[in-house]
């Protein structure tokens, strides 16, 4: 049985997804803390930054999806499909701020909401991985 490589393009865009889920597990908003007050530390999880984990899952299952599927190739194996899962994870990220519009802006500086920018630098990877998908020769 004979694997075709994983391909750099592929690779970059599973190590993105996995920063990105280490990125939704950090805290992506804080506020308080000072003055004996307590920190209110908001997840990716409290909003819309859900899309952005599931589409780092999705991006994973992409990835696994033709060594799953045997020596055959899987129709789902297309830069549209990794273009997707990209175009979710920057929507959760770019819609989540906007929910907190009202709260304070200094909750989402990198020293209060670390996960924020993890998860924002995974997303800048995963744009460049589906270029590099994109550019790849066809793989049926």
């Amino acid at each position: 049985m004979h694997r075709r490589p994983l391909g750099r393009g592929r690779t970059l865009a599973a190590v993105a997804a996995l920063v990105i889920v280490a990125g939704c597990l950090l805290p992506w908003f804080a506020v308080g803390g000072a003055g004996g007050l307590p920190t209110t530390e908001l997840r990716a999880f409290d909003g819309s930054g859900i899309l952005t984990f599931l589409g780092a899952l999705a991006t994973l299952a992409l990835v696994a999806l033709p060594y799953a599927a045997g020596d055959r190739p899987v129709g789902a194996d297309r830069p549209l499909a990794y273009a997707l899962a990209a175009a979710l994870v920057v929507l959760g990220l770019v819609l989540w701020p906007i929910d907190l519009l009202g709260e304070f802006v200094a909750g989402l500086l990198p020293d209060r909401a670390a996960g924020l920018w993890v998860a924002g630098g995974g997303a800048v990877l995963l744009v460049r991985a589906v270029y590099d998908i994109a550019r790849e020769p066809d793989r049926s």
